[in-house]
């Protein structure tokens, strides 16, 4: 939890957002995030009816009963060991019409919420879980203003509320400081979101070097420290016991509080950003410095959990033995369990993030491409799934006259076609017009794949080759599966 918001890192959770750890993104990540594509459900296609189709009784027969015709999955790249070579590819589909799994999602923040603005072009939302938060700070601290203001009266809380609203605008100003220092570095910038004990600043990208990492986490606590002195300096010609001098001296203090905490050296927090970065750059690993961070987090946040009530106990925040009574030391224990929550999850989410990232590079278009065989747009389905099983292809491409595609065959839409339809029925009318985003180069890997994925959310994308001739057909359920495998493997 960086209670003050973000660093050069997406966040899920309540710190860390994007992108994910069990499936690529978008992040979001960088929340990024995280996840490949979103796969429309594709449906099996409808064909006019044949006058020379046996079976005809009026329906459509490209759409087919939904059964998946028996018969073994071909070899990739090779020829299917299948006497039936009509059937191997339909078989290689997800069965009954249906379209492949949604590839797992990187993790990601909480909701956007209520849009407040959009400095630098980034939007700025505040989420749901911050009234609560307001709400309590105006209750919290009203009732320490009735102790040192008690003529204020009912209006206490109208001044604790501004304190509450000013405290999320310093940690505004904390979330804008790394913002700049992205956009400063050409790193995207999701969103701003102001929630639940502090705010979060999405962060798409990764620092390139571990000097920018450091800069990145660094300005966020350097910008709280500044608001902290500003205020010191605005309280000098204030009367202490005013309205004024309470609220400037609580936001002095509030904001050294956040500066100090955030230093502290454990993800998800500023410091242990600054921490991964030193180590990153000690090690030249930038895995290294993730995996020291997040234990050092850890560590923290079992500190938290079993410190701060022994601290709010023992007097030294300032409280008596008779105030840490009753339900003083609930409050503390369970805001202390919180805290801890927070500081564990995020701590494991940057884990899962780095794996993420490290793993990434390993999917590459040109590994993942299924061979493809070109049809004409009057070839039968028949014809072509024959053609695909001869030259052990598990892809079809709609070609015009001239050779160029003009669709993709839908591996889902095969298999809904009943086998004795399939004369009567033209591969073209299975297929799904290629968009200019359904081009891929198969000299893609890693997160400019996924992110040319993300663009343009299909089930299937030509790969080309930089000459512009067709490699083959790409799955987005081949390349959940590859991401699913290579992040179970141990870094």
């Amino acid at each position: 939890m960086d209670v003050s918001g973000g660093s050069g890192q997406p966040r899920s959770g309540n710190d860390e957002p994007t992108e994910p750890a069990t499936g690529p993104a978008a992040p979001s990540p960088h929340d990024s995030t995280a996840r490949p594509l979103n796969p429309p459900r594709p449906s099996a296609a409808h064909q006019a009816p044949d006058p020379r189709d046996p079976d005809h009784d009026g329906s459509a027969p490209g759409r087919g009963d939904g059964t998946r015709p028996d018969g073994p999955h071909p070899t990739a790249h090779g020829t299917p060991p299948d006497t039936h070579p009509d059937r191997a590819l339909a078989a290689s589909g997800h069965g009954h019409g249906q379209p492949p799994p949604p590839p797992p999602r990187r993790p990601r923040g909480p909701g956007g919420g209520l849009l407040m603005g959009r400095p630098f072009g980034v939007p700025v939302y505040v989420a749901p879980s911050w009234f609560l938060v307001a709400a309590l700070i105006t209750w919290v601290f009203g009732g320490q203003l009735d102790r040192v203001l008690p003529e204020l009266g009912a209006a206490r809380y109208l001044v604790s509320l501004f304190f509450a609203v000013a405290f999320y605008g310093s940690v505004l100003v904390h979330e804008l400081a790394h913002t700049v220092a992205a956009l400063r570095f050409k790193l995207p910038v999701r969103r701003i979101q102001l929630q639940f004990l502090g705010g979060v600043s999405e962060i798409e990208k990764e620092a390139e070097t571990p000097g920018r990492e450091f800069v990145l986490a660094f300005v966020g606590p350097l910008l709280s420290l500044v608001l902290s002195g500003v205020f010191y300096l605005a309280l000098q010609p204030v009367e202490r016991g005013t309205v004024p001098g309470v609220l400037l001296a609580s936001l002095m203090i509030s904001n050294l509080i956040v500066a100090a905490f955030n230093l502290l050296p454990g993800l998800p927090l500023d410091g242990g950003r600054m921490l991964r970065a030193v180590v990153w750059k000690i090690t030249g690993r930038p895995m290294s410095g993730t995996v020291a961070a997040a234990w050092v987090g850890r560590a923290l946040a079992v500190s938290v959990l079993i410190g701060l009530p022994l601290l709010s106990q023992s007097g030294a925040l300032g409280s008596t033995a008779e105030d840490s009574a009753g339900m003083s030391t609930v409050t503390d224990a369970l805001l202390a369990a919180i805290v801890a929550a927070i500081i564990w999850t995020g701590a494991g989410n940057s884990l899962r993030m780095a794996r993420l990232r490290e793993h990434l590079p390993e999917l590459r278009a040109r590994t993942l491409t299924r061979r493809a065989v070109p049809v004409e747009t009057t070839t039968s389905l028949a014809e072509a799934l024959r053609r695909a099983n001869a030259a052990g292809a598990r892809a079809l491409v709609v070609v015009d006259g001239h050779g160029e595609p003009l669709s993709l065959v839908r591996e889902s839409a095969i298999a809904g076609v009943p086998e004795h339809r399939r004369p009567w029925v033209a591969a073209s009318a299975l297929a799904q017009d290629l968009t200019e985003g359904m081009r891929v180069s198969a000299e893609l890997a890693g997160e400019d794949l996924l992110d040319v994925l993300r663009a343009t959310p299909a089930t299937e994308y030509l790969v080309v080759e930089d000459t512009g001739e067709i490699y083959g057909v790409l799955s987005a359920a081949d390349v959940e599966r590859a991401f699913v495998k290579a992040m179970a493997r141990p870094s």
